[in-house]
């Protein structure tokens, strides 16, 4: 769910751009921006030179500008000065919400912010596994603000954030070598390696 551009004048031209840039992606994230911005009515351009960075965000030309929308690691990644943004995202994520800095042309200019509300059935899932005996580790690749927020709430066992794809497959290493049989549920595209580590892979298309 789109809760809107935290900074700038223009949060609908943000949310155009960001949704631009995201249309080809499959990512839930994604997802959501594009859906927020049909919703509206705003209309999409075409990007070029469209690259997507593994845990970090993508990057693309859109109407002439370089966007790039992501988490802090590309902004940084990119030596953009995120300024007085970095504030602001930290609030939503104690929230609970995941934000992404939409910069253009080397310059943060805003942040979208997206809720992933937790399903009704999640709390009642989570307890049936904790009666079945299983240990439930969240592992996320975002903040661990957010991720913590989310944990508590679901009482979950262990959470690690802010953790890349190709680093989720040496967590599940880490737990097998404790002795554990180890199930891992992901989205099937940056979790894959995670996945085929697992005992158990679990790959989610939606």
């Amino acid at each position: 769910t789109y809760t809107g551009a935290a900074i700038g004048e223009r949060p609908n031209e943000l949310l155009r751009l960001a949704a631009s840039v995201e249309r080809g992606s499959e990512h839930p994230l994604a997802t959501a921006i594009v859906k927020a911005a049909e919703q509206r009515g705003l209309s999409f351009s075409r990007p070029s030179e469209f690259q997507s960075l593994t845990g970090r965000g993508v990057v693309a030309l859109v109407d002439g500008c370089k966007v790039a929308l992501g988490n802090v690691k590309l902004i940084e990644e990119l030596g953009i000065n995120p300024g007085q943004a970095i504030d602001r995202a930290n609030e939503l994520h104690r929230e609970g919400d995941t934000s992404m800095f939409i910069a253009i042309d080397g310059n943060v200019v805003g942040l979208i912010a997206v809720a992933d509300p937790i399903k009704s059935s999640t709390p009642e899932a989570i307890r049936g596994l904790h009666a079945a005996g299983v240990r439930i580790i969240m592992v996320t690749g975002d903040s661990a603000t957010t991720a913590r927020v989310v944990a508590k709430k679901l009482n979950l066992d262990d959470v690690r954030a802010e953790i890349l794809p190709e680093q989720k497959g040496e967590i599940v290493k880490e737990v097998q070598r404790q002795g554990h049989v180890v199930a891992m549920a992901g989205d099937g595209v940056n979790d894959a390696p995670a996945l085929a580590q697992a005992d158990v892979g679990i790959a989610m298309g939606t």
